[in-house]
């Protein structure tokens, strides 16, 4: 049987969810002013609201905007995406300090949201005067609001933790295949999962590998964990986290078991290594599901198969916000937008369009993401899946640079994999290049 998991603080938010309509009230914002936006208005009365974000919200894929406008004639939604959002972040820090170029509503990554609420938060609209938290899972929510209670952001995806593995290899390898059964081999955490790739390992078909990457194991326990890379009063604890040194020692193990293939994420190499169907598992937040689906490519449709995450603690990986400008020259349009994109029904649209797991609980209920399968893994039930680690998700600490302090760990895993070296000069590695960026 799988444990029973427990979350601290998981009673904070308890009211039960009304799914909103598709028409959005006339709802009340603070801080609007005429400077500073990008949107227009004719003579006529008709807006355009631009919405800036980065990579994939799942919008286009939903045809979000244009049913908004069919529900609401006068406004047009045109939204200006980044492909980068390293790239797209520090230009958005710069329109916001200087007040120039900023869109109605802005796409905020969850690794950054910390040091907006932080530093920023004047400069964002209440949204807590537009949207009812209670809708989201209590820890999304959390993470968008400031100690006195204002909330700069409303949630979008989550990325719950999964793992993705291939049935072929781990009958090839004369492991269980079933999902249920691969999660009980993992029950007790990625401990578990480490010793499952030895067991693969003794048995794996030729030229493939456990895991793609040590550094995306990292990630998965780190996630899980409710102390990261900041404390509970706001001090980095990088250098001496816990779940930073169970995950660095974990992911060192795995190299040194030879269980990774040593591939960055997401890089040209990774993905030729899906489609030549090398990797046996990959730690899965449930954005992934779709990714692996395009790079693995048809010849794989069906081998692939879903199983809960490691351990006792879920896990969250990624996940984004909507925020609106204080300064936008459209805030109460640009915030009954916001409200309206992150409903219980439009989350589930997107989900269905683009796999991007909702925040808001009132779509678990929608059979579009209740009843929701994966033919192309095997037809696990994601859905149902997702829905129960979102909501067992620790309410982690955010720091203002944990973004930052990731992007800056992982690699030097990446090193040990690729480049040989030991644990000890990558862990030195990674401290003295955080010492000049955090101090």
């Amino acid at each position: 049987m799988r444990i029973t998991r427990t979350v601290a603080g998981r009673s904070r938010r308890t009211a039960m969810l009304a799914t909103t309509g598709l028409t959005a009230a006339a709802l009340l914002l603070t801080g609007c002013s005429d400077s500073g936006s990008d949107s227009a208005e004719d003579a006529d009365g008709n807006i355009t609201l631009t919405l800036a974000d980065f990579g994939q919200f799942g919008y286009k894929e939903a045809k979000l905007f244009e049913k908004y406008h069919e529900l609401h004639p006068n406004i047009t939604v045109k939204a200006n995406t980044s492909a980068d959002e390293k790239v797209y972040y520090p230009k958005f820090l710069q329109q916001l300090n200087t007040g120039s170029g900023l869109a109605d509503i802005h796409g905020v990554e969850v690794g950054r949201v910390k040091e907006l609420v932080d530093t920023k938060a004047d400069a964002f609209a209440d949204l807590s005067k537009v949207i009812d938290t209670d809708q989201w899972v209590n820890w999304k929510a959390l993470q968008a609001t400031t100690e006195d209670g204002k909330v700069i952001g409303a949630g979008t995806d989550i990325g719950p933790m999964s793992l993705c593995y291939r049935r072929d290899l781990f009958e090839k390898a004369g492991l269980p295949t079933d999902r249920t059964e691969v999660a009980e081999k993992v029950a007790g955490g990625w401990e578990d999962y480490l010793k499952l790739g030895v067991e693969y390992k003794k048995k794996a078909p030729k030229n493939t590998f456990y895991m793609d990457s040590a550094s995306a194991m990292y990630n998965g326990v780190v996630s899980s964990n409710e102390e990261q890379y900041y404390s509970k009063d706001g001090e980095p604890i990088y250098k001496d986290s816990p779940s930073v040194k169970k995950g660095w020692n974990l992911a060192a193990e795995a190299v040194d078991k030879g269980l990774s293939q040593g591939l960055a994420q997401f890089t040209d190499e990774w993905g030729v290594a899906l489609r030549k169907g090398s990797i046996a598992t990959v730690a899965c937040p449930a954005w992934m599901a779709a990714r692996i689906t395009t790079d693995a490519g048809d010849k794989y449709k069906g081998k692939w198969d879903i199983a809960r995450t490691p351990g006792d603690t879920a896990a969250n990986w990624g996940g984004s916000f909507l925020a609106v400008p204080a300064k936008g020259k459209h805030v109460k349009e640009a915030g009954e937008l916001v409200k309206w994109l992150t409903a219980p029904e439009q989350q589930a649209a997107v989900f269905k369009a683009a796999g991007l797991f909702p925040s808001n609980k009132g779509a678990y209920e929608l059979p579009d993401v209740k009843t929701a399968k994966l033919p192309y893994f095997n037809d696990a039930p994601i859905g149902e899946i997702y829905a129960e680690e979102a909501q067992i998700i620790p309410a982690a600490v955010l720091g203002p640079k944990d973004g930052v302090i990731k992007d800056t760990i992982t690699p030097q895993i990446n090193n040990m994999e690729v480049r040989g070296t030991s644990p000890d000069d990558a862990w030195d590695a990674a401290v003295k290049a955080l010492d000049k960026v955090i101090g």
